[in-house]
């Protein structure tokens, strides 16, 4: 979907914010035993640490390790939405457990109990972390990113 390397990681920050922001929200409301309208707002306390966090681990490591994972399953010759849908699924696998472990670690104060709790909250989070990432986000973020990358691309082959 992105074409450059300044696509790529202004892609991948509103990527990650959406993903973040939306389990963050849902990881607060488990703990409060529902969602509310303040849960909207408490989220944005734990944005500042997370979104770069998730961030950095999409970009350096899980971006290239799920291509490889997903071109195991998938050749570059299926059809796109079948590679984006690989992709997208093996970025799931692997960002829901560490970034549930970071999580874990961070606002749950785990104690001897960390594997426990970090196991408990992965798998928790993971159903919500697919189908957000595959039925709403995934598809929202792509079409925005490529309404305005098209748009840019429109312009600068007008002004030349």
């Amino acid at each position: 979907m992105p074409k450059t390397k300044l696509q790529n990681i202004i892609f991948t920050l509103i990527m990650a914010f959406v993903m973040v922001y939306a389990m963050v929200c849902y990881n607060i409301a488990l703990d409060k035993g529902g969602m509310t309208n303040e849960i909207f707002l408490l989220a944005f306390h734990e944005i500042p640490i997370m979104w770069p966090i998730a961030y950095i681990l999409e970009y350096f490591v899980v971006e290239k390790l799920s291509r490889k994972l997903a071109f195991r399953m998938i050749s570059p010759e299926d059809k796109p939405i079948f590679i984006t849908l690989a992709i997208s699924s093996m970025i799931v696998c692997l960002m829901c457990p560490v970034m549930s472990f970071i999580a874990t670690c961070l606002f749950m104060h785990p104690g001897s109990q960390i594997i426990a709790l970090w196991l408990q909250k992965t798998v928790q989070n993971f159903p919500m972390a697919l189908c957000w990432q595959i039925f709403f986000a995934g598809p929202a973020v792509r079409n925005a990113f490529g309404f305005v990358a098209g748009k840019m691309a429109k312009n600068k082959k007008n002004e030349k």
